[in-house]
């Protein structure tokens, strides 16, 4: 075990799995000489010569350029600089990335990753702060992941690069450097599409992902409930069954999405939860999210993420319905 970052812990799951498998390359804006803006992809270009690509300011191009690496048969992860470009890119992930299996039948697949810094809590620009997994997730075929820990980042980082299917692998920035932990040095990969209970409980179920996972621990930790916290790892395919066997135990469920409060994934948890646990339920579903709004400016940017003193409000109102 060695205690890391984030980003040191993304950047040993590369040259894992760079050295492993020849035929992952890694290609993005500044990936290369600089390392990327976030210094995750520092040193590739030297260890793995040839196989780094720096590229013009062009999303489009990216990842239409590792579409047709991935039909070719290389294992391209393509680095997007900042959440906010995505949407750049999004024809290409959702006409062919998302698509070249079933379009062809199966005769190829995309085995493609597209990663992307996400978003906020830095105190930076509104197109490098946003929060837009729901849009990603509603795609059939693609696979969006948002890792929370360390450990977890490089894990799920393997298991993305090893998937036949592509995968949107969303990195939130504010935990890039924030949380230290031990994380095992040997290769590991954690499954996809598999949530994980972080904290065991019997009173309410707190469901988080990527950076609302902090403030739901904090909230949970202060609260005078006994507070179940699930980590979702991957928002698409969603662990509907890891959700429904603790909600049906607690009987009561609050969501916490950085992203805006309407069409997101908490309302599909709820959907989901209407849909298969109502019997289950003893409260309504509770969501803590940001408004309806753009990202604001750094200075309103405290009050429009999700904090733990809102998660643990929710939390009360939760227990308090009867």
């Amino acid at each position: 075990m060695t205690e890391m970052t984030m980003v040191a812990a993304l950047n040993a799951a590369f040259r894992q799995e760079m050295a492993r498998d020849e035929r992952v390359v890694v290609l993005g804006e500044d990936v290369g000489v600089n390392g990327g803006v976030f210094r995750v992809t520092d040193g590739l270009l030297r260890m793995f010569p040839g196989r780094v690509f720096d590229t013009p300011l062009a999303e489009t191009c990216i990842v239409g350029a590792a579409v047709g690496m991935a039909a070719a048969g290389l294992r391209p992860v393509a680095e997007i600089q900042f959440d906010g470009f995505l949407t750049a890119a999004f024809d290409q992930l959702v006409s062919h990335a998302a698509r070249l299996r079933n379009r062809s039948r199966g005769r190829f697949t995309c085995p493609l990753v597209v990663r992307a810094p996400f978003t906020g809590g830095i105190h930076a620009p509104e197109h490098h702060s946003e929060s837009m997994e729901a849009s990603y997730a509603h795609i059939p075929g693609l696979v969006v992941v948002m890792p929370s820990t360390p450990s977890e980042a490089k894990g799920l980082l393997a298991a993305a690069i090893r998937s036949p299917d592509p995968v949107l692998f969303l990195e939130p920035k504010k935990v890039y450097r924030a949380i230290k932990e031990d994380v095992r040095e040997e290769e590991y990969a954690i499954p996809l599409g598999k949530a994980r209970v972080v904290q065991e409980g019997t009173d309410v179920t707190v469901i988080a992902w990527g950076a609302m996972l902090v403030p739901a621990l904090q909230a949970a930790g202060r609260s005078s409930y006994s507070c179940e916290v699930i980590d979702l790892r991957t928002v698409s395919p969603l662990d509907v069954p890891c959700i429904l066997q603790s909600v049906e135990k607690t009987g009561r469920a609050v969501v916490v999405q950085e992203g805006p409060h309407s069409f997101g994934v908490g309302a599909e948890i709820a959907a989901q939860l209407a849909e298969k646990g109502i019997l289950h339920l003893e409260a309504p579903v509770e969501r803590v999210t940001a408004p309806d709004v753009p990202t604001p400016l750094a200075k309103l940017e405290g009050l429009y993420l999700p904090s733990a003193e809102r998660v643990g409000k929710a939390i009360e109102r939760a227990m308090a319905f009867r």
